[in-house]
């Protein structure tokens, strides 16, 4: 069972209908993708489980019991749309929100300055946040979402708004943070950040679930038994109910070619027939659908 289970959730605003019968299961201790385009019902799934909003129908368990709000302590929840107080100073808006997630004032203030450290921060604790950059105010919102070591975090496009080396920093906590125990929810339109960091994923479309499952299950469910084959010598020919040849670029007596593999043949038996012909063989490898290209093909089929 997952730290977080979503039972055939319902949600209308109106005629609106933002969520179809969604049910989800968040395993513990994993980075968990929550995908769709803008509009899909993503949000409204996060304020769901936050407690912000109650479902028409449908049941949120939190450890296999219905969710509480002394649960929702235990979450961290970085919402897409930021809320800084611009006039207030850094280390106090930082301690006011530790504070909230019932942490003493000696142990957000001692936690805080660790997190500041570690991001290289120190000097911004009296700065008032209207001095800060975009992405300056984003770590200090990140700091305020993981300071009180919540079991759950809810992560809504958390590289929005940071350059290439800060959202690399941001990857690498996220991973600390998993290696740490904690459940981690990450809701982004980033599919390499999908690739390199979550476990599972759902695919939210049109407020209802498309796809639900691990991530390299789900690329090799969409993979289309090509392979990529690097090799020098004579040109490769086709070998009939094995493979057919795609591609073949020659540079100079270096061959690039993509092999289609026949129903039945896997790229063990397919290596065989290949070393069959006169070619050395440099490189051969499974060519795995990007998460970018199936979210894609998944999206427009529903379309």
């Amino acid at each position: 069972m997952g730290l977080i289970q979503c039972n055939d959730v319902c949600k209308s605003f109106g005629e609106k209908v933002a969520l179809d019968h969604v049910s989800v299961d968040i395993p513990k201790g994993k980075i968990f993708g929550l995908l769709g385009p803008n509009g899909a019902g993503k949000t409204t799934l996060i304020r769901i489980i936050n407690r912000i909003t109650i479902p028409n129908s449908g049941s949120v368990l939190f450890n296999d019991r219905p969710i509480t709000q002394d649960d929702v302590e235990k979450i961290g929840y970085l919402p897409e749309e930021r809320g800084l107080y611009r006039k207030m100073k850094v280390g106090d808006q930082a301690m006011y929100f530790a504070q909230l997630k019932g942490m003493s004032a000696r142990d957000a203030a001692r936690e805080l300055k660790k997190w500041f450290v570690r991001f290289g921060i120190e000097s911004w604790w009296n700065k008032k946040v209207e001095e800060l950059s975009k992405g300056m105010a984003q770590k200090v919102q990140f700091i305020t979402t993981v300071v009180h070591n919540p079991s759950l975090l809810i992560l809504d496009e958390p590289f929005s708004g940071f350059d290439p080396v800060n959202a690399q920093l941001i990857r690498e906590e996220i991973l600390r943070l998993k290696d740490e125990g904690a459940t981690i929810i990450l809701s982004t339109h980033n599919m390499e950040s999908v690739e390199e960091l979550c476990d599972n994923i759902a695919l939210i479309n049109k407020s209802h679930v498309v796809i639900t499952g691990g991530v390299d299950e789900i690329r090799r469910k969409y993979g289309n038994n090509n392979v990529e084959l690097v090799y020098t010598g004579t040109a490769l020919k086709p070998a009939a109910g094995v493979f057919d040849i795609l591609s073949d670029n020659d540079d100079a007596g270096r061959h690039t070619a993509v092999l289609a593999l026949e129903s039945g043949y896997d790229t063990n038996k397919a290596l065989r027939e290949i070393l069959l012909q006169d070619v050395t063989v440099n490189s051969f490898k499974e060519l795995v659908p990007r998460m970018n290209d199936i979210f894609i093909k998944l999206v427009t089929e529903e379309e």
